[in-house]
């Protein structure tokens, strides 16, 4: 996915989002990324148990 992003496009990337959000924000963000993802996944896999 990042694999055509250098480490310097990453750290500006990572600079806007703490500019944009504030620094305190981030860490809230990605635990409300990560809790959505886990989620997703988990229906996903419930949805092919079914299926099966």
């Amino acid at each position: 996915m990042f694999g055509n992003l250098g480490a310097t496009e990453i750290l500006i990337i990572v600079g806007v989002i703490a500019l944009l959000f504030g620094a305190k924000r981030i860490p809230e963000i990605a635990k409300s990324i990560g809790k959505g993802i886990y989620e997703f996944k988990k229906e996903i896999k419930s949805i092919e148990d079914i299926t099966k």
